[in-house]
């Protein structure tokens, strides 16, 4: 037998029935669900440094479990002195089993990590079904080694749903374990 996510797997058994309780779905694909993760890294500085590109890829890729890729500018700006097509950041998109794994990682180990955690905001909803987490410090994650890092910066974590709405992406997302504040 093939080896299923243990979110996967609870997303068939328990939350596909809770989200159809609750919304009342007439047909099982009608229930939303998660369709992609993308994790980006902005890094300013890379204009100076050329380094520090690699440095972000290589955290994304140990974060992620699969290969980030650098993201380019799109113009030109003076003032930052910034040309078209130099790598100002990092990104990964994660979809099917690795992205269960990493949700599965974030819940459970890494935002517990956070220092005075009491959930994650509710208003990071974009009025179509996705939500937008930012993370101020990469070293929430077990993966990342303290010792070897030679910054601390932040991420952005994309979730994007089939959802309709966001009270049906909230939903989701709350049953998939993702801990929002009460208010």
């Amino acid at each position: 037998m093939a080896y299923i996510p243990r979110l996967k797997q609870e997303y068939k058994d328990k939350v596909v029935s809770a989200l159809t309780e609750e919304f009342g779905y007439k047909n099982v694909m009608q229930v939303p669900k998660l369709k992609k993760i993308v994790i980006s890294k902005g890094v300013g500085a890379a204009v100076a440094d050329k380094k520090l590109i690699d440095h972000a890829i290589d955290e994304l890729t140990m974060i992620s479990g699969q290969k980030a890729v650098a993201t380019m500018s799109k113009k030109d700006v003076a003032s930052f002195k910034l040309r078209k097509g130099m790598p100002i950041g990092a990104r990964v998109t994660l979809r099917g089993e690795q992205m269960y794994e990493f949700l599965d990682r974030l819940v459970t180990s890494a935002l517990p990590r956070v220092r005075d955690f009491n959930g994650i905001k509710a208003t990071g909803f974009d009025g179509r079904g996705n939500y937008n987490l930012g993370v101020v410090e990469q070293i929430i994650f077990p993966e990342i080694n303290i010792d070897k890092i030679n910054k601390i910066s932040g991420m952005d974590i994309s979730f994007v749903t089939s959802a309709e709405t966001d009270k049906e992406a909230k939903s989701l997302l709350t049953e998939m374990g993702l801990p929002f504040q009460k208010n």
